[in-house]
């Protein structure tokens, strides 16, 4: 056999090789942009603090039989856009629990305070969030000051005109406090305490 059948050999071997490591390769790679397409875009996109997201109570919420740690669920009722995206649809679930409930007392009405965790769209994905069931109140509901017991008739006499009126004014002396109720159906509103990053949308 002489020099030049070995190398003939030789090549074809490499040649052989080459196929069997390539092959495979381009195989995958003709997949790869089917697979790539069938990918969702998971872009972050951040709700800012302060923002207020409409909701509607789904169950009836009172100091008077539910306890701290107790879960709730709202509904968005509106939906929420962010750059013509529409990132918090109607009908997204947002569920959370009450952070801290004060008992009535003699002079000031029951209190309480909720707090959401997560959202949960129409699809069963979750995302979590932090934020309070709003009110002015540094979202308090409740925690007024109760009823007088009584009310006092006091005299006054106008000296110009000569004449004596009648005025009330509450008694010092309050009655017991009151609980607060949220009831099912009411229109509430959420307000984000953090920045809600949001890595899913829903695509028609």
């Amino acid at each position: 056999m002489n020099e030049k059948n070995v190398i003939i050999k030789i090549m074809r071997k490499l040649l052989l090789i080459l196929c069997l490591i390539f092959l495979p390769v381009a195989a995958f790679a003709e997949e790869l942009p089917d697979v790539q397409l069938e990918m969702r875009d998971y872009d972050v996109i951040e709700v800012p603090q302060g923002t207020f997201i409409p909701v509607m109570n789904a169950q009836e919420i009172s100091t008077q039989y539910c306890s701290e740690g107790y879960k709730v669920k709202f509904i968005v009722t509106n939906d929420l856009f962010m750059h013509d995206t529409n990132i918090i649809p109607k009908d997204t679930e947002i569920y959370g629990y009450i952070e801290k409930i004060n008992d009535p007392v003699v002079g000031t009405n029951a209190a309480m305070k909720i707090r959401v965790s997560k959202l949960v769209f129409t699809d069963g994905v979750e995302i979590p969030i932090r934020g309070y069931l709003y009110t002015s109140n540094d979202n308090v509901f409740g925690g007024g000051i109760s009823d007088p017991v009584k009310y006092i008739k006091l005299a006054q006499r106008q000296l110009r005109v000569r004449k004596t009126t009648l005025q009330i004014k509450p008694s010092y002396e309050r009655k017991m406090g009151t609980h607060v109720t949220i009831p099912a159906g009411s229109d509430e509103i959420v307000v984000l305490t953090a920045p809600a990053q949001i890595t899913h949308t829903l695509t028609n």
